[in-house]
């Protein structure tokens, strides 16, 4: 806890009045800092047993006044909550997928006092002038390319992300992902990353495998939303676009 009250000691220092709005209403950073280590915490995504993936990039939408308060702030405001993000995946033992990063930006749809988080795990490296306040708008950029959607398994109300090119699931403690049913083989099904498409593949399971309620002959192609059933285990496969990759 030490290290959290330094953290939120120091946002309050720096900025105690940055925030102030029209009558009582005010933003605290130590409320902004609250906010995004729960926003850490409700959208973490577990990989394995072993780890599990936090968000490390956050925006922060503020109304027209209080975004004006913290463009006067700018970097050091940021950085302060960059290392408030960084302590609490320390503590928590989360992965982050890339620097920690956080930007304001301006929100003519709140009312003084009240902000929002929008936080998503990215892999992009830091732009240079990211921890700074944004401009109320920029110029337009050519359009990308849409972003790889983030394959995940829904077991049991767990969310497992898909990022090795194979992942076994089945009762014995070594599989990737573990199944705690004796309907279930020990080594059951994997399930294979090729390209854009993913697969199920039966392991030469005991009690077999089925997709969607048709029994895998060999392997077969999973669609977004497809149900994999194994004993008596019930799993949902999901296509989530990054800035869903936590929700349902």
């Amino acid at each position: 806890m030490g290290i959290i009250d330094n953290v939120e000691r120091g946002l309050e220092k720096l900025v105690t009045s940055v925030f102030r709005g029209s009558g009582n209403s005010e933003v605290k950073p130590v409320e902004i800092a609250s906010r995004l280590r729960n926003q850490m915490d409700s959208k973490s995504m577990t990989i394995s047993q072993s780890r599990t993936l936090a968000p490390n990039n956050f925006v922060i939408r503020l109304s027209d006044d209080d975004f004006a308060r913290a463009r006067e702030w700018g970097s050091p405001l940021a950085q302060e909550l960059c290392s408030t993000a960084l302590n609490h995946a320390k503590s928590q033992g989360y992965t982050l997928q890339g620097a920690v990063e956080v930007s304001f930006r301006k929100d003519s749809s709140l009312r003084s006092g009240d902000f929002e988080i929008d936080s998503t795990i990215s892999d992009a490296p830091p732009a240079s002038v990211r921890p700074s306040p944004a401009a109320p708008s920029a110029p337009p950029t050519p359009p990308r390319e849409a972003p790889k959607r983030q394959p995940v398994l829904d077991i049991a109300g767990q969310r497992y992300a898909l990022n090795h090119a194979s992942i076994v699931l089945g009762r014995s403690a070594e599989a990737d992902i573990p199944i705690d049913d004796p309907g279930v083989s020990r080594r059951h099904l994997k399930i294979e990353q090729r390209g854009t498409t993913t697969w199920a593949v039966d392991m030469g399971s005991t009690n077999g495998s089925f997709v969607n309620g048709r029994k895998i002959v060999g392997e077969t192609q999973l669609d977004d939303g497809s149900t994999i059933s194994m004993g008596q285990s019930r799993i949902t496969f999901r296509l989530l676009p990054p800035t869903q990759g936590d929700r349902a």
